[in-house]
């Protein structure tokens, strides 16, 4: 018997963070049940070890259901913290000189050591220092090799080794460091699916970290840095999928200002075809409640309506007390915004046009094609995924059941938005690909007799990044017969 699973029941994929409250084999597939498409192993915390037994669990889960479960490995980046304090935090006044220098004494209320020698590089006078996730801000007034004169513009307690940041330059660290490499080198021996790569400025980030990942998982690259958002387009052309961090972009700008750029990204994400995840606080209040705030569910809906491929919960799966609720609600969120009638005019505020290639011109015409003929799928035989995430870009009216010999393939598109992807045994003929069609779609509840279907492949089969047919076939219903 072939195994088949079910496919979810909305478009948008739902991404998961594992951590203290999640990383059991039990928790990991009640969380599955409850709809998370996709989990996200966070590198800043936990071992090598433990990270291994949480990969193997979601592996065995994936065994057991048939369902290729998407795994994304994040890398933690470059951290910037100040040093010690000799009598415990200092207060900081409002107004006051505060000094940052390369002398390693612990520090008191006048100064502190900061450990990174290209901050004296990169700043300016008149430039900002965020302290502790925004909580304090000096201005810069001038800087030598040795120190950093600042004055406090907000003022408060600062303690060991807090964060900081720099929104108004960009610092010329390298995206990944030392241990970045090492998890790395980790997440790639554990052959997870994606890698998302933190504290990206520049294009340079990407080439490297692509550079490194040799083909061996997808990348994703996480907007956090202002400097990074200036230059998407170039970003994003390396990388194959980008995330809102919406957490790191509301220290660094004003709160304000991160729902415009949440839109931007999505949109220029969109429009280049590549998987957007939007990520950050979405139900926050659910870490200790076992339901969120309205305002929350709004937030949750947005994003949803603006079109991202998927959806993450952080804190709230990863160390909250409601865990599988915090999935289930946004399930439900996410199912009834796409229950709304206006949900795809919507959808398509965010024009995407093709590229001047066979493959999006039949992507774009398969979309208008189901809504001609009102088709109940479309299915896109694919070796490399392309073919799927053309599609998705066009957020097509019908289900996207994706037909892939390479499991490999099957477990990135837990991020794509709408794709129900089934590894199977590749096709060598037309004919084959019609009868195979046919079959997967009644097999995995994707249409009935009568039931119309768009169906997308390369000829010759197999050779990647070939899409150049597409034909529309009708199911009798029993096509099964005779298939175990």
């Amino acid at each position: 018997m072939v195994q088949s699973f079910t496919p979810r029941q909305r478009k948008v994929r739902i991404l998961a963070t594992l951590g203290p409250a999640s990383a059991n084999a039990e928790m990991i597939a009640a969380l599955h049940r409850a709809g998370a498409d996709a989990f996200r192993v966070n590198m800043s915390h936990g071992d090598h070890a433990g990270h291994a037994k949480v990969i193997a669990a979601i592996r065995s889960l994936e065994k057991e259901t048939g369902r290729p479960t998407t795994i994304l490995v994040d890398l933690q980046g470059p951290k910037l913290r100040v040093g010690t304090f000799r009598d415990g935090p200092a207060e900081l006044v409002k107004g006051a000189a505060f000094m940052l220098d390369t002398d390693t004494a612990p520090g008191d209320a006048t100064r502190v050591h900061l450990p990174h020698p290209e901050l004296f590089a990169a700043l300016e006078p008149d430039t900002r220092l965020l302290i502790d996730d925004g909580k304090l801000v000096l201005r810069v007034k001038s800087v030598s090799a040795e120190r950093i004169e600042t004055i406090v513009e907000v003022g408060g307690k600062i303690s060991d080794r807090k964060g900081v940041n720099v929104p108004d330059v960009v610092v010329p660290l390298a995206a990944l460091t030392e241990k970045d490499r090492k998890d790395l080198a980790f997440a790639l021996e554990q052959h997870v699916d994606w890698i998302a790569l933190s504290f990206v400025q520049r294009p340079e980030d990407v080439a490297e970290a692509r550079r490194l990942i040799g083909g061996k998982a997808a990348l994703l690259v996480k907007f956090e840095k202002p400097s990074g958002v200036q230059r998407i387009d170039e970003i994003l052309e390396l990388a194959d999928a980008a995330m809102v961090a919406r957490g790191d972009l509301g220290v660094e700008l004003p709160p304000e200002a991160v729902p415009p750029l949440q839109k931007r990204i999505v949109a220029t994400a969109r429009r280049m075809g590549k998987p957007v995840v939007v990520a950050t606080q979405m139900l926050e209040s659910m870490i200790v409640s076992p339901s969120p705030t309205r305002a929350e569910v709004s937030d949750v809906a947005t994003a949803v309506y603006d079109g991202a491929d998927a959806i993450m919960l952080s804190a709230e799966t990863a160390a909250g007390a409601w865990p599988v609720e915090a999935v289930t609600m946004m399930d439900s969120i996410a199912r009834s915004v796409e229950g709304d009638p206006d949900y795809f005019r919507r959808l398509h505020f965010t024009e995407t046009q093709p590229d001047a290639t066979t493959a999006d011109a039949l992507a774009e015409a398969a979309g208008s094609i189901i809504t001609t003929i009102a088709a109940d799928a479309i299915i896109c035989f694919t070796a490399s995924g392309s073919t799927a995430r053309r599609v998705a870009r066009e957020r097509p009216g019908a289900p996207l059941l994706v037909l892939t010999p390479r499991k490999e393939a099957a477990r990135r598109m837990g991020l794509l938005w709408g794709a129900h992807a089934v590894p199977t045994r590749d096709i060598g003929s037309f004919e084959e690909m019609i009868a195979k069609g046919k079959r997967m779609a009644l097999r995995h509840g994707i249409g009935k007799a009568g039931s119309k279907l768009v169906m997308m492949a390369g000829v010759p089969f197999g050779t990647p990044g070939s899409t150049n047919v597409l034909h529309v076939a009708t199911l009798t219903g029993d096509e099964l017969r005779g298939y175990s």
